[in-house]
């Protein structure tokens, strides 16, 4: 019973994803991180091994660098959802990773949402 934050966060990390790729085969990836400092978003094709968009707070042209609050999260959704458009995906599995589904990681997932990424 004596589990570390990590090692809580990893099992809970790999419980999402097995049962994502279970259920969701043959969709897109839409892959959330999020650091003390930073948050970013990755659409990934697992089939292939390819990143087909990708957006970041570390992208000096957002002009959010260094930042990770509400406000920077829904503007990551917002454009990892006009970057999957333009890449010509409009559909997608949201990939949380071990991040409970709260605060930034939902107001990225709304965002995304609401730019007309179906998750």
């Amino acid at each position: 019973m004596a589990s570390t934050k990590l090692e809580l966060f990893q099992k809970r990390r790999m419980r999402v994803r097995n049962k994502l790729k279970t259920v969701n085969t043959g969709k897109l990836r839409l892959s959330v991180h999020r650091s003390s400092k930073n948050i970013s978003a990755q659409l990934i094709d697992d089939a292939r091994g390819v990143t087909l968009a990708s957006a970041s707070t570390l992208e000096k042209d957002l002009g959010l660098v260094g930042k990770n609050n509400l406000e920077a999260a829904a503007k990551i959704g917002a454009t990892i959802a006009e970057r999957a458009k333009a890449a010509g995906v409009t559909e997608a599995y949201f990939d949380r990773g071990g991040f409970l589904f709260h605060g930034k990681i939902k107001a990225l997932a709304d965002a995304a949402r609401e730019n007309g990424l179906t998750i």
